[in-house]
């Protein structure tokens, strides 16, 4: 048997190519939208792709079930849960290969067998597959999990309600993840679990950074299956100090639903601009975002950017401050330009339509007479910007918010600052902070792009001595 684990770090998504060297095919389970990556692999390893699998409707990224449906290949789909949560686009096209898939169904890709297991609590549709290496046993080696159960942790039962307003679902979808846990406990410890994401995402609380574990191991270690001790216990301990979810994951849950647009369609092909190109951009109609560092960002940038440094967090800010068919323009070195395309078409912004290079940004802030810069403070400076007028907007976590925070403060985690942006009204004076300043900073852009004046503290919150409540 052949497997491969693929990694996208800034989504820290894990997806799986698995084949038969016997008879040289392969399946994919939850693969993402460029899925030519996986066809590549698999070509290398003389064996082609027969098979597409997705353990259910994503939330955080797009998925590359369509794609591989658009190629002629068969796709596995679930059709467990309530009608809210079926895969419409493989409903609504008779021309695609597809199966839906109930608990205990099973499918073969030469000698290795992928038996589903429902296992809702994340979504109602949720399923995992036990994989089984015919040609060597008929136990299954391992489970690919998908957002069920991570090294670490479980999957977030709060999404349906948090990100996709499906109101009330909350808790009894943590109660139904209750019920889905205590079935894992009866799962043969030696089994592997493959998990659909790592440290950084923002399917759970407390993801581990390694790429693998055991069922045993999770029994043994991992808080939120400890926690399943009573119902009420794991109910409540799941459901606190889950993070903000970003803007765009209701809108991965909605196109993933209904249909992605198909890539052949729609892949970005930006072109570089030329000065005068960068002078007639219209910036209160388009996007334009500003991959560079947050010190690049804060001495020049263009009237109107927003601020997303090409690092971790590139999806999660752009997908949490970009409308999907606003059209994007780039602030970015020119090497990185296929990367920051392939991040963004992955979380569905498919309307990229040119860069601009540090180079020329510079050269046309001086054919301008300057860029925009942005004002600066430290913690020091809280006192007399609030006897300006100042309001405080404190980005970080609400757990971490409530741990201290400024008096009078008003806190949106920068991840739905979009979506609340309305809260502040129009036109306001706001000292902008979080824990170090990286979140205050890309977080300024908005509401400084949004027309309100912004001081950004770049300081650590630990000095925050100001009216810490």
């Amino acid at each position: 048997m052949y497997f491969k684990q693929f990694f996208d770090e800034k989504l820290a998504q894990y997806s799986y190519l698995v084949g038969c060297q016997a008879n040289g095919q392969a399946v994919v389970i939850d693969p993402m939208r460029d899925i030519d990556q996986y066809i590549e692999d698999a070509a290398a390893q003389k064996m082609t792709i027969v098979a597409a699998a997705d353990t259910h409707i994503h939330a955080d990224y797009i998925s590359g079930l369509r794609e591989f449906a658009e190629r002629g290949i068969k796709v596995y789909a679930s059709d467990e849960g309530d009608a809210d949560w079926k895969y419409e686009w493989l409903l609504n096209n008779d021309s695609y290969d597809y199966q839906l898939m109930y608990d205990g169904d099973a499918f073969k890709v030469g000698n290795i067998e992928i038996k589903a297991w429902h296992t809702p609590g994340h979504t109602p549709e949720h399923l995992s597959y036990f994989i089984t290496d015919g040609a060597a046993a008929d136990e299954p080696m391992g489970i690919a999990t998908g957002d069920f159960v991570f090294v670490g942790d479980v999957g977030r039962p709060d999404l349906l309600e948090s990100a996709a307003a499906v109101e009330g679902a909350m808790e009894p979808s943590a109660r139904t993840l209750y019920k889905t846990v205590e079935s894992f406990k009866s799962m043969p410890e030696y089994m592997q679990v493959w998990p659909g994401h790592g440290a950084g995402s923002a399917c759970g609380k407390a993801l581990g950074a390694i790429p693998e574990t055991t069922v045993g191991y999770e029994l043994r270690y991992n808080a939120s299956i400890k926690a399943a001790s009573s119902e009420d216990n794991f109910v409540k301990f799941i459901l606190e100090g889950q993070p903000e979810p970003p803007m765009y994951f209701a809108r991965m849950k909605r196109d993933n639903k209904i249909g992605p647009r198909v890539l052949k369609d729609c892949y970005p092909q930006p072109h570089r601009l030329s000065i005068k190109e960068i002078g007639d951009l219209d910036t209160s109609k388009v996007v334009v975002l500003d991959t560079r560092s947050k010190e690049e960002f804060i001495s020049g940038h263009l009237k109107g950017s927003l601020l997303s440094p090409m690092d971790k967090q590139f999806n999660t800010i752009a997908g949490s401050f970009i409308i999907e068919d606003e059209e994007i323009y780039l602030v970015i070195d020119e090497a990185q330009v296929d990367e920051a395309v392939t991040d963004l078409i992955r979380i569905g912004l498919d309307h990229i339509k040119g860069f601009i290079t540090p180079e020329d940004l510079a050269s046309f802030g001086e054919s301008a007479g300057g860029l925009e810069t942005m004002s600066t403070m430290t913690f020091a400076d809280l006192d007399a910007k609030l006897n300006e007028g100042f309001h405080v907007v404190d980005v970080r976590k609400a757990t971490e918010y409530a741990e201290g925070h400024a008096e009078g403060a008003t806190n949106i985690a920068h991840t739905r600052l979009k979506v609340r942006k309305d809260e502040l009204g129009e036109g306001g004076k706001y000292v902008v902070h979080c824990k170090s300043g990286a979140r205050a900073a890309v977080s300024a852009s908005l509401l400084k792009r949004e027309g309100h004046e912004i001081a950004l503290v770049q300081d650590d919150v630990a000095n925050l001595a100001n009216g810490k409540s």
